[in-house]
């Protein structure tokens, strides 16, 4: 399972390009921070990664990517629903039975931080609660790719380093996760970092 960028560049209509001959290998096992100043591009290679949006020079090759989630800057979810509950539903939509999935549900959450509020509604969850939910809701999924779009961004500094150590935690074997971010401590928290101002 691999996404290979090969020679990538990108510009919206005739405007200059964002970012040119970027190549690289995303594997799973690591999490790759995009950084780069604003306008710099970081939202529209997500894009491109996912097979969004087709880049304006180069290519992209994905093998084995199955499934895919993303994550974006402001988290949502059902108001009313517990926090256990928005893990549990991709583990029963797998068709797994609602203990089993419960049970996989608690152990993920636990993972990032999140036992304690797993009974809250999602109303009620601080905003890196909330985010870190997001990233549990995502994983339980099982992924082949997962997007993450600056996902401290609206959050306080205290709350973003919440997370940003949960992100530095979710590399898995199975999935291959790419984070867009102008924050520091979430570009640490990552394993491998493709800075796009070496690609203008």
């Amino acid at each position: 399972m691999r996404v290979d960028l090969d020679h990538v560049g990108h510009r919206y209509a005739d405007g200059p390009l964002l970012f040119h001959d970027l190549t690289a290998s995303l594997t799973p096992g690591h999490v790759y921070a995009l950084t780069g100043p604003s306008g710099a591009g970081k939202s529209t290679l997500l894009g491109i990664i996912a097979g969004w949006t087709t880049p304006a020079a180069g290519q992209v090759t994905r093998q084995g990517i199955e499934s895919m989630r993303w994550i974006f800057q402001n988290p949502h979810g059902v108001a009313q629903r517990t926090a256990i509950d928005h893990v549990s539903l991709p583990l029963l939509a797998k068709g797994l039975p609602r203990r089993e999935a419960e049970e996989q549900a608690r152990t993920l959450m636990d993972r990032f931080n999140l036992t304690r509020v797993a009974d809250r509604r999602f109303a009620e969850l601080s905003g890196g609660e909330a985010q870190r939910l997001m990233l549990a809701r995502a994983f339980a999924a099982q992924p082949s790719l997962m997007l993450v779009d600056e996902p401290t961004a609206q959050l306080d500094m205290h709350t973003a380093a919440t997370v940003s150590e949960s992100l530095s935690r979710i590399a898995r074997n199975d999935t291959i996760v790419v984070v867009s971010t102008h924050d520091p401590n979430t570009r640490d928290a990552c394993t491998d970092i493709i800075d796009l101002k070496n690609y203008q």
